[in-house]
């Protein structure tokens, strides 16, 4: 027979502690091996007021849907009474109706009931003469006596003439009401031309006092447009005659000279009005010309000069800087010389230094299985 050992308090007790601690060890891992928590942190008291807006939040969803349901329970329950009531009010018109129609539409209260009236021969008294025997046969279902007969024809001939009647009198009726209605359209429509008529006139005058008004104003336009005219004309004449003189008597065609001065100055005539230089302006002109000419030719032979001495200068300038350029290419050829001799050597020594790591110092490369026995544990 098996034995199955049983599990004692201190065993669960032992087993859910261990449990507890991998699960806090999980828990560590987690939070040690984030980078994200590790590095940036988090902020307790942000992250606290975010859970109180959440809950907050929660709660007035929970509050505002909890008054949605009861605005819906509330509508529901008012919806089915509401049905109920109209429910109610069908129930008891049809119930009225039903007992309209049991109390004042008996089939029997119908005109046409004798018709086919299932107990109408039961109803009927028979007349036979029992002087003779059965033999005889006097009386058959379905015949009617002269009585009857009489009576019929009289109900459906009082009828006919009713219903005659009656036809006769909704037709009159129904003339009258034409009548009536086609003399009121009448009336209507001799109303509307009338009026139509007026408004004809009433636009007919308003357009006729507009044109009259129209053609005045245009009469009294056209006069003073002809009397503007007139003036104008008249002062225009009278403006060329004054100019006339004015040219004629001015200082322009007489060639005065002090018609030619101006605000500027006694150096500055109207060229509109210069009649041209006197005879010792022209010689006064001439004499600063040829002083002009000796300063001009003075100053051209000075600024010749000084091109010449830049000239030598420049030249002797672009020799020393060719001289020095010349010595600044010698070193910098001597010392790329030097590095390129310095280079060689230190990549020698690298070179020699890299052989000796992967030949002697880093002999045995590190395979996965030495990096998998990291972070394997949070402690």
């Amino acid at each position: 027979m098996l034995k199955f050992q049983t599990a004692t308090k201190e065993d669960l007790k032992l087993a859910a502690s261990i449990q507890r601690r991998r699960q806090i060890d999980t828990e560590r891992k987690e939070r040690i091996f984030n980078a994200r928590f590790r590095k940036i942190g988090i902020d307790k008291e942000f992250l606290d007021k975010q859970v109180a807006e959440k809950k907050q939040q929660r709660e007035l969803e929970q509050a505002r849907e909890s008054q949605l349901d009861e605005n819906l329970i509330r509508g529901s329950k008012l919806a089915l009474l509401l049905e109920k009531q109209q429910e109610e009010e069908r129930r008891k018109i049809n119930k009225e109706i039903e007992h309209f129609r049991q109390q004042y539409q008996r089939p029997e209260q119908r005109r046409d009931f004798d018709l086919y009236d299932p107990t109408a021969l039961k109803k009927k008294e028979e007349q036979v003469d029992l002087s003779f025997g059965p033999g005889l046969a006097q009386k058959f279902p379905g015949d009617e006596d002269e009585d009857d007969a009489k009576e019929r024809s009289k109900a459906q001939k009082d009828e006919l003439r009713w219903w005659i009647e009656k036809q006769k009198n909704e037709r009159m009726q129904a003339e009258r009401e034409r009548q009536e209605t086609e003399k009121a359209y009448q009336t209507a429509v001799i109303s509307r031309d009338k009026r139509a008529m007026a408004l004809d006139q009433m636009e007919r005058d308003c357009r006729r006092r507009l044109n009259e008004a129209t053609a005045r104003f245009n009469r009294a336009l056209a006069e003073e447009q002809e009397y503007r005219r007139h003036c104008e004309a008249l002062q225009e004449e009278e403006d060329k005659k004054a100019d006339i003189y004015n040219h004629v008597t001015g200082d322009f065609l007489t060639e005065a000279k002090e018609q030619a001065e101006s605000t500027h100055g006694p150096h500055k005539p109207l060229a509109s009005r210069y009649k041209g230089m006197t005879a010792d302006e022209l010689r006064v002109f001439r004499e600063a010309q040829a002083q002009q000419l000796k300063e001009i030719e003075k100053m051209r032979l000075e600024e010749k000069r000084k091109n010449e001495e830049w000239d030598r200068l420049m030249n002797t300038q672009a020799e020393i800087a060719d001289s020095y350029q010349r010595e600044i290419d010698r070193k910098r050829t001597e010392i790329q010389k030097k590095i390129a001799v310095e280079n060689l050597e230190l990549a020698q020594q690298h070179k020699s230094h890299q052989e000796y790591l992967n030949r002697v110092l880093y002999k045995s490369k590190p395979t996965a299985a030495f990096f998998e026995q990291f972070n394997r544990d949070a402690r």
